[in-house]
C-alpha cells in the first residue's frame, strides 16, 4: 500500500510545515512584541511618553460640602426615580411592610421602631433615630454602616443621589 519512500516524504512534509511554524512564530514574536522579543519577560515600557503636566503638581482635593448643603439641593422628584429600585423591599405608604420595613415617615423615626415589622438583631440594637445624616450614611454602604443587617442593598456612591432619596422620603410625611 505505501512503501518507505512515500511514508518518508509525508513525515518529512509534516516536520518542515512544523519547523516554519515555529521559525514563523518566533520571527513575528521578535518582530511585533512589545516585551522586546520572544522569552524575555519583564517590565514594559512605552515607545515615548507624552508629558502632560499632571504629574508635576499634586492634585488639589475637591473642597468637601456639608451634607446638609448637598441634601437642600436635592430634588425629591429625582429621588423619587431613584428609589425605583427600593420599591423591591421597601413601600411607601404607611404601615405596610414589604420585606424591608415601610419607609414612610422614615425621617425622624427612631431606628428599627417601624411595629409589625421583624428587623435583623444588629438594625434592632444600633439605636437612635434616621436623621438624614445617619440615612446619608447608611444609604452609602448599608452592611458596613450597621453590620449584620439584613439589608443586601449595595448601597448608592453619588452623594447627590443619596441626597435625592433622603428628600423624597422626606416630603412623603411631610
Amino acid at each position: 500500500m505505501f512503501d518507505t519512500m512515500t511514508l518518508t516524504k509525508a513525515v518529512g512534509g509534516v516536520c518542515a510545515a512544523w519547523l516554519i511554524l515555529l521559525v514563523g512564530g518566533w520571527a513575528a514574536d521578535g518582530l511585533y512584541s512589545v516585551g522586546g522579543g520572544a522569552g524575555q519577560h519583564g517590565e514594559e515600557h512605552a515607545a515615548y511618553v507624552i508629558d502632560t503636566g499632571e504629574g508635576d503638581a499634586p492634585a488639589e482635593a475637591a473642597p468637601e460640602v456639608p451634607f446638609s448643603e448637598v441634601l437642600a439641593a436635592a430634588d425629591p422628584a429625582d429621588g423619587e426615580g431613584l428609589f425605583r429600585q427600593c420599591r423591591s423591599c421597601h413601600s411607601v405608604e404607611p404601615g405596610v411592610d414589604g420585606t424591608g420595613p415601610s419607609l414612610y415617615g422614615v425621617v425622624g423615626r427612631d431606628v428599627g421602631s417601624e411595629p409589625y415589622h421583624s428587623y435583623s438583631d444588629a438594625m434592632a440594637s444600633k439605636g437612635g433615630a434616621w436623621t438624614p445624616d445617619e440615612l446619608n450614611n447608611f444609604l452609602e454602604n448599608p452592611r458596613g454602616y450597621v453590620q449584620g443587617t439584613a439589608m443586601s442593598f449595595a448601597g448608592l456612591r453619588d452623594v447627590e443621589d443619596r441626597a435625592a432619596v433622603i428628600a423624597y422620603l422626606d416630603s412623603l410625611d411631610n
